[in-house]
């Protein structure tokens, strides 16, 4: 469906689902680690919804242009990670995945809001409103789907090895973690080789029919 849209159509659709989906998921792991007693990401300023605040060069803008523009099938990126010392914690392992976990969750919720914005769009049944609401929620459900599952994955720094880390043994997970340095690197060469495509199609398709039967699609 994206593809009958021009390059310029596309980067209007996706810029405000990518940037609120990458802006909110920061914003989550703050919030959350605020409630468990660390004020860091607050005192810096960074519990607020302005993208300015959180906007990566690299991640947030860069990226996900390049992969808009070469049509790879999937977009995502990163913002600045809020920082989080979990010093502050009262049980630091147990907090932190929650924390990480704040992020996962905060994009499946912006899907489901997504989602009700294209049935929405379905519902008017008047093209001059309807498609923006549902090519603007097709775009919002694919990007926080893809990141929700891209930072579950279990490859330091991302989410989910933090919550990994929150259920290893001590001992294996102070192992587990020396891969953080490489964690980028890994990343991005699974990014060019094509297996992170892979490694996410099935579950991709999977939730994401999921929320396209929510919008109405």
């Amino acid at each position: 469906m994206m593809n009958e849209l021009t390059l310029l159509q596309r980067i209007v659709v996706w810029i405000l689902p990518v940037v609120f989906a990458i802006t909110v998921h920061e914003v989550a792991h703050g919030w959350v680690a605020k409630k468990y007693g660390d004020n860091t990401a607050s005192m810096l300023g960074r519990l607020t919804l302005n993208p300015i605040k959180h906007i990566d060069l690299v991640g947030t803008i860069i990226l996900p242009g390049i992969l808009l523009i070469t049509g790879t099938g999937f977009i995502f990126g990163w913002a600045k990670p809020v920082p989080v010392d979990p010093r502050y914690f009262k049980n630091p392992r147990r907090d932190m995945a929650i924390v990480a976990l704040a992020g996962p969750v905060s994009n499946l919720l912006m899907a489901i809001s997504w989602a009700l914005c294209a049935r929405i769009g379905v519902a008017l049944n008047m093209e001059v409103l309807s498609l923006p609401l549902i090519y603007t929620g097709i775009a919002g459900i694919s990007i926080n789907l893809v990141l929700a599952l891209i930072n579950l994955l279990p490859i330091p720094p991302l989410d989910g090895s933090r919550i990994l880390t929150g259920i290893l043994p001590s001992r294996l997970a102070w192992k587990y973690n020396q891969l953080e340095p490489y964690g980028f690197y890994i990343l991005l060469l699974l990014l060019a080789t094509g297996a992170l495509g892979a490694i996410l199609a099935y579950p991709m398709y999977i939730v994401q029919q999921l929320f396209f039967s929510i919008a109405g699609l």
